[in-house]
């Protein structure tokens, strides 16, 4: 993704000089290219992340557009003060970008694993969050958060789900793509982990002929509220995936949308992180295996629901997802 990233960026700079790039000491070979054609439009500022944020918000405030980017947590968590109260506070046009979300940086250990930051920039008054799902989702809104005033937050993954988009498709922030369709359960997710959904989605339907719709939620502040509500509407329940903590994630998000807007799907549950700290260190698969986040153990998780909502009885009357489901031989 970071690719991506900064290859939009580059052809915004060509066009656009008020796009500032600023480096906390990392990127090199990937910001090379950008570094040597826009030089007064990059900084290395150094291993100062801090000191990073508040040199952009002043470049901002005299009508630069600023990328900040660094690895993982420490231009967010790190910077947590002078996002709040520089950035934010002041409407700065500052894009915060963070490589390396969830366990990208699985090998490196706490320190590298980013499984709080969305709960953590979402909860920020005044910033939009945003999480793409494949490469084409991380360079649209790279451009997108380019034109959007105020501060912003990219959250850049090492995994991607193929390319998912249809030819002419539109990149809307705050609109969630669906990118399979289907009418017995949705499953909404956020970042590169989008992958790990559409691979159960593709057993579901083979296994168990179960349909199920599946949801980017590249933007998580400000979320899609139409689409959470079609979702309990249309579907039979929510599943929600991401590579983070369920405390005040993606799921919190949703469940949050769907409790202010008086719905209640039949089946709701959010997969993530639970408590503690993610302490083993490991490649991003190794982690997700470890942490019941890769393709087995979320197609489990999935079956464990319906199991648990139907108690073995057909629960809905005419209810095609569980006639199938309890006519299936299905092994947990």
């Amino acid at each position: 993704m970071r690719d991506s990233f900064i290859a939009r960026l580059t052809e915004l700079a060509a066009t656009d000089p008020r796009i500032m790039l600023l480096t906390g000491d990392l990127g090199f070979g990937v910001l090379t290219d950008y570094a040597k054609r826009f030089p007064r439009q990059y900084l290395n500022v150094g291993v100062a992340e801090q000191n990073m944020t508040g040199l952009a918000t002043g470049l901002a405030l005299e009508g630069r557009i600023v990328f900040t980017y660094s690895i993982a947590n420490f231009p967010t968590l790190r910077c947590l003060e002078q996002i709040r109260n520089d950035a934010c506070y002041h409407g700065a046009n500052v894009k915060v970008v963070a490589i390396g979300g969830g366990f990208s940086y699985g090998s490196l250990g706490i320190s590298h694993h980013a499984t709080e930051d969305l709960s953590i920039m979402r909860a920020l008054p005044d910033i939009t969050v945003v999480s793409p799902g494949d490469r084409w989702e991380a360079a649209e809104a790279t451009e997108a958060i380019a034109g959007t005033p105020g501060a912003c937050y990219l959250r850049l993954d090492k995994s991607f789900a193929p390319d998912t988009h249809e030819p002419n498709e539109s990149f809307v922030l705050g609109r969630a793509r669906t990118v399979r369709k289907g009418k017995d359960l949705t499953m909404i997710a956020t970042g590169g982990i989008l992958e790990v959904a559409l691979k159960v989605a593709d057993r579901l339907a083979v296994e168990l002929l179960i349909e199920c719709r599946v949801m980017s939620m590249h933007t998580i502040s400000p979320i899609d509220h139409d689409a959470i509500g079609a979702a309990c509407a249309q579907t039979h329940g929510i599943v929600t995936l991401e590579e983070h903590t369920i405390q005040g994630g993606l799921g919190s998000a949703v469940a949050e949308v769907c409790m202010d807007q008086h719905l209640k799907p039949r089946l709701f549950r959010r997969i993530g992180l639970r408590a503690g700290f993610s302490s083993i260190v490991g490649d991003q698969q190794y982690l997700r295996t470890a942490y019941g986040l890769d393709d087995e153990s979320v197609y489990t998780s999935v079956l464990d629901l319906f199991l648990k909502a139907t108690n073995g009885e057909t629960v809905y009357t005419g209810d095609l997802l569980t006639e199938r489901y309890l006519n299936r031989d299905v092994k947990l």
